[in-house]
């Protein structure tokens, strides 16, 4: 199916070139696809509109969206096998005041133990989540969170019952029970909280804190003595605090349940990405919190500047990613 087979190969030459996005525009009377790159948008493709239109129909539809819908916002997700590797697809479309509709897909590279700069610190975390409490991770979307929560559970959870929550579930592991978001269904993050705590799990999975009722349920399952791994937006391993307090979690209880709190980047290498982290726990942490201005990281710029120094990775990721 030509399609099919163009689809395809966009996402493949995405991918090879470690593509971050794929974005389907309407521009004029065509449509354009550009890539996210680490030097920014790049122009890849262009088609004819039905072309186009036919494109992103054939993605919503893998990916489980209504093709029939062309104004409001959708999301989906799928996998794509290449090389022997899984990609995770991320889908989101919405209309234009012309009602010209467009997509973009957020390429999720997959990382394992061995991709982080310093393998010392996801063994911090590893000894950190058997403290149990929360530990909440930061960094801006497409930058390894959610691989590195399933890694941090797979190393620890062995033989004990691992639930996530997720909107969409990205990573698919049978060994998890995995629930998803569904607001059509009335399935909400707060509702899956609820009901994920009747369901004694040993590491409960958050994808993400979006507001101060599942900041509040996510605390009480920490304080409850469970181990919730959750991400957060948040601009740097510091405001990670400020973002949790914004929540409206106060001093007391972040004392009492936060066990770390991480930002992480995934920095493009010769070889294809690794993921670096600036992580706050024990008493520098606790002196964190009980701060009312804060910096932004711990040893982030030190930890860049080895990397630069050990040609880890080159200068131009050096300037782009220095300030996190």
């Amino acid at each position: 199916m030509k399609i099919k087979a163009a689809v395809n190969s966009l996402i493949e030459d995405a991918i090879n070139e470690h593509a971050s996005d794929i974005f389907f525009l309407i521009v004029g009377d065509n449509l354009v696809v550009k890539f996210r790159t680490i030097t920014g948008l790049e122009n890849q493709a262009e088609y004819s509109i039905n072309e186009g239109k036919e494109m992103i129909n054939f993605l919503k539809f893998a990916a489980q969206m209504d093709i029939a819908e062309h104004r409001r916002p959708q999301v989906g997700a799928f996998e794509y096998h290449f090389h022997d590797q899984i990609y995770y697809l991320r889908l989101s479309s919405i209309g234009d005041f012309n009602d010209c509709e467009s997509l973009v897909i957020r390429i999720i590279y997959q990382i394992n133990t061995g991709e982080y700069f310093f393998d010392e610190q996801i063994e911090i975390l590893k000894t950190l989540a058997h403290q149990r409490g929360l530990i909440v991770t930061s960094g801006p979307t497409g930058s390894g969170k959610t691989t590195t929560m399933y890694n941090l559970a797979k190393m620890i959870g062995q033989n004990q019952m691992v639930m996530t929550i997720e909107d969409p579930v990205e990573i698919h592991e049978i060994n998890f029970l995995q629930t998803q978001v569904n607001l059509t269904a009335e399935i909400t993050y707060s509702r899956l909280l609820e009901a994920a705590l009747r369901h004694r799990p040993d590491i409960l999975i958050i994808g993400e804190i979006r507001n101060a009722i599942t900041a509040r349920l996510a605390v009480d399952a920490a304080l409850s003595g469970h181990l919730v791994l959750a991400t957060v937006h948040a601009k740097s391993t510091l405001q990670t605090i400020s973002r949790l307090e914004s929540l409206q979690i106060n001093t007391a209880d972040l004392y009492n349940c936060l066990t770390a709190v991480s930002y992480q980047r995934l920095l493009p290498t010769d070889k294809g990405f690794a993921c670096l982290m600036d992580i706050d726990c024990g008493s520098q942490l606790r002196a964190d919190i009980s701060k009312h201005k804060r910096g932004d990281y711990v040893n982030w710029h030190q930890n860049m500047v080895k990397l630069k120094e050990r040609n880890q990775i080159s200068e131009q990721v050096f300037e782009k990613f220095q300030a996190g």
